[in-house]
């Protein structure tokens, strides 16, 4: 059997991480797994999987994600594949049409990462949206609320629908190092209590009310912030008319993140939606305590193990910082649920459950 993912790139992200850590398992267990990308930029998760040397990785060297000439350059491409897993827009339309153009027989698969999307609101989007999702043979949703989402978009039913829940290598941040807290930037001390919230600075993450948070906060509370994205140059004006510039500090992107989790006094995740944060489950397995926004995605994975806030309250989120860092009891009950729930996605259980759904979908093209 033969699989093959298709993202966009292999930048910075949920879904690209995942691919990124799961390809080598997957390899490693038998299943012969490469991978397609629409551009490379040189990203980490990129070279990483280039190093690990596992897999192909074929690179389409288009001058845009969303340029259609993808659809006639991976038709020679996905010809030699039992399996095709599509991740992420506009890779899902674009496979789809490919198959078509060349009558293939692959099967296709596709997992939904977040809770909404924008197609969904537009009426004429909508409409091809549903057509789309009739031509993969099943469908994974990261989470039941997904999978609610899905069902009342297709009108599919649950075995068309599975849920196979993200995992992170919880080993990896169990294991991991921290750094002398000076080592991430100078003007952060080792009295000093850190935050940290990895994230791309994107419209749907919400780095703005934890900078806002900060301000409320007392001088000791510092704040790196690591990721990249559209939003952080807005970020960054806020960070200077708030005047936390020896307070709040930007990473960029970083390999490093489970001895930066490792670090920090609290893990924060602020946005307004998600999937299934794999950021939320390494935070919680950080054996620091988790806060995020009380939104789709993130409630379900924190409700009774972490702390919640109001999205886009930046004033509850601080009471919620200085309650934890004030309270060594209320800070040590939070982080050992979090390390707990954690526990429950490890990626070698969400790497089985894809590999019996490969197979499963397999034995129906053999048969």
């Amino acid at each position: 059997m033969k699989v093959l993912h298709i993202l966009n790139s292999l930048a910075t992200g949920g879904a690209e991480k995942l691919v990124a850590d799961t390809v080598p398992l997957y390899n490693k267990k038998g299943i012969t797994t490469d991978v397609l990308v629409f551009q490379n930029n040189d990203y980490a998760f990129h070279r990483a999987l280039e190093s690990a040397e596992c897999c192909k990785i074929y690179n389409l060297n288009t001058s845009s994600v969303y340029n259609p000439i993808s659809i006639f350059k991976m038709m020679p491409i996905i010809r030699q594949y039992d399996i095709v897993h599509a991740h992420l827009f506009p890779g899902q339309y674009y496979l789809v049409l490919s198959k078509i153009f060349i009558f293939s027989k692959t099967k296709l698969i596709f997992t939904e990462h977040n809770t909404t999307n924008r197609r969904l609101e537009n009426k004429i989007f909508k409409a091809i949206d549903k057509w789309i999702y009739k031509f993969y043979d099943q469908i994974i949703a990261i989470s039941p609320e997904i999978q609610q989402m899905l069902i009342g978009h297709t009108g599919f039913t649950k075995k068309r629908i599975q849920v196979i829940e993200n995992g992170v290598k919880i080993e990896s941040i169990v294991q991991a190092k921290p750094y002398n807290k000076s080592d991430i930037h100078p003007k952060i001390q080792e009295s000093d209590k850190l935050m940290i919230q990895v994230a791309g600075f994107r419209e749907q993450k919400d780095q703005e009310t934890l900078i806002k948070a900060m301000a409320l906060t007392p001088a000791d509370f510092k704040l790196v912030l690591v990721g990249e994205g559209i939003t952080k140059e807005r970020c960054q004006t806020l960070v200077q008319s708030l005047k936390l510039q020896d307070r709040v500090f930007f990473l960029g992107i970083r390999t490093d993140i489970p001895n930066l989790l490792k670090t920090a006094n609290v893990v924060v995740l602020a946005s307004h939606f998600e999937g299934m944060s794999l950021s939320s489950i390494e935070g919680m397995a950080s054996g620091k305590p988790f806060v995020a926004s009380d939104v789709p995605g993130l409630h379900e994975m924190v409700n009774g193990h972490g702390v919640l806030f109001e999205d886009k309250n930046e004033k509850q989120l601080a009471d919620s910082l200085i309650a934890l860092l004030n309270n060594d009891s209320y800070y040590k009950k939070v982080a050992n649920a979090c390390v707990e729930h954690a526990k429950k996605f490890d990626i070698q259980i969400m790497v089985d459950k894809h590999i019996e759904l490969y197979q499963e979908v397999y034995v129906e093209t053999t048969v």
